[in-house]
């Protein structure tokens, strides 16, 4: 192949990581914002000397992030430390009991439901038995969809069918779990990030395998680390940043991609990497009117002060509305930044709900930022938890790798069957792996 001109939308993980995969290959790579920063949810925000993730805190896979940096320069360790987490997150149900959820090992997860069921059912079996059936389904998964293109004429039979399967995960879960806290425990991902369990394939409970087998991680001080390193590595890798530039519409001719249209003017372009909602986009936005955003929750950055309880990174607080408690922020000598986050019928102030379940850190607050979801949505420009799971047409109502346009390509959370960094590390590869090397 000859050196191509590469245009990528959105400066969020996803983005990063195409353009910096697509410049290592040799190509001549443009990446547009339409903010004045990089990194999208990566970005950090700060106040008061606090300082918050304002997107995920933790991430799966390590090894995703691993080979992105390893492919495109220096190895990871070289730029940031990555380290493991004991806990993938403390859950605590409306019965008063709490489940600490080991990360990385079965023994340590099987042991901690076993606790959990104080005597009442071999819970610890029963959560065991239900991690274990999807280790062949994560097989089938990285095979044939994740790290390569999934083109479903030539998929293999067991992939076909495990895609088609009519089995949504809450009929799999109320099956399988007796005990309604290992309901709530497998469930968690989903609801948090706002789909319908109704709606949510079943083998997406692979995310409860990857928890247990490849464990949480996260980076110290907070993963816009990474956002920053990766924005550093375009540098160096010659892409060439554009910041406040929105790109308005891919640019077609005879049917395929030679530019982007900007409120600066046409770039031209012989490929385009879509790494935002691509209902933003007019010649995409047909090919994606079945689908719907996910839409983020509530959530509240609070910087405190004084003595606060001992909590995990991550604590869980079941119930509707169902809140979530992030303690992984920065911030000064002697205070804490914590972030709270909301799903539900949230019908008062977040911090009075989590007082409600004796976490009550009203008089500590030092400095607060609120976001709504719509408050998200437009720092964003999109939802980055991607697609609304609708049933099991979703796998091929979104788009990615490819896309019904030729010369344009999709990657990022809109592109992924989930959300988090590990899908959306993926989604970046396979659009490197179809556009291949100059």
């Amino acid at each position: 192949m000859t050196e191509l001109r590469i245009v990528v939308i959105g400066g969020g993980f996803g983005g990063l990581a195409s353009a910096a995969r697509l410049a290592k290959l040799g190509h001549q790579v443009t990446l547009l914002e339409r903010s004045t920063s990089l990194g999208g949810a990566l970005q950090p925000i700060s106040a008061d000397g606090f300082t918050w993730d304002a997107g995920p805190t933790t991430t799966l896979l390590p090894a995703v992030i691993r080979d992105l940096f390893r492919k495109t320069g220096r190895p990871l360790e070289r730029e940031l430390e990555l380290e493991p987490l004991d806990l993938v997150r403390e859950h605590r149900f409306e019965d008063r009991t709490v489940l600490r959820l080991p990360s990385g090992s079965r023994a340590a997860q099987i042991a901690a439901f076993d606790q959990l069921g104080d005597g009442a059912g071999d819970l610890g079996a029963s959560w065991s038995a239900y991690v274990d059936a999807h280790s062949e389904t994560w097989e089938v998964l990285r095979r044939g969809y994740l790290e390569q293109p999934w083109d479903p004429a030539l998929s293999p039979r067991e992939l076909t069918d495990l895609l088609g399967s009519r089995e949504m995960l809450h009929k799999r879960l109320r099956r399988d779990f007796k005990d309604e806290r290992l309901r709530l425990v497998a469930s968690h991902p989903f609801v948090i990030d706002g789909h319908d369990l109704r709606n949510v394939p079943a083998w997406m409970g692979v995310t409860s395998y990857l928890e247990q087998t490849f464990g949480a991680w996260t980076v110290p001080g907070g993963l816009s680390a990474i956002g920053a390193a990766l924005a550093d590595r375009l540098a160096t890798r010659g892409v060439t940043v554009e910041l406040g530039t929105t790109a308005l519409d891919i640019v077609l001719r005879d049917g395929r991609a030679v530019g982007v249209c900007t409120a600066n003017g046409d770039l031209d372009a012989d490929a385009v990497v879509c790494a935002i909602d691509p209902r933003r986009l007019p010649a995409l936005a047909g090919s994606v009117h079945r689908t719907m955003p996910a839409i983020p929750p509530v959530v509240a950055h609070v910087g405190l002060d004084g003595d606060l309880p001992d909590l995990p990174h991550e604590v869980v607080l079941h119930g509707d509305p169902m809140l979530v408690v992030r303690t992984g922020g920065t911030a000064p000598e002697g205070g804490a930044a914590w972030t709270i986050i909301g799903r539900g019928r949230l019908a008062e102030d977040v911090l009075r709900a989590l007082a409600r379940h004796k976490v009550d850190v009203r008089t500590h607050v030092v400095t607060r930022i609120d976001r709504s979801p719509r408050d998200l949505v437009d720092a964003w420009g999109g939802s980055p938890l991607g697609v609304l799971w609708q049933g099991r047409a979703t796998v091929r109502d979104r788009l990615g790798p490819t896309t019904p346009v030729p010369g344009v390509y999709a990657a990022g959370a809109h592109a992924t069957p989930g959300s988090g960094l590990p899908f959306v590390g993926l989604s970046a590869a396979l659009v490197a792996q179809e556009i291949g090397p100059a």
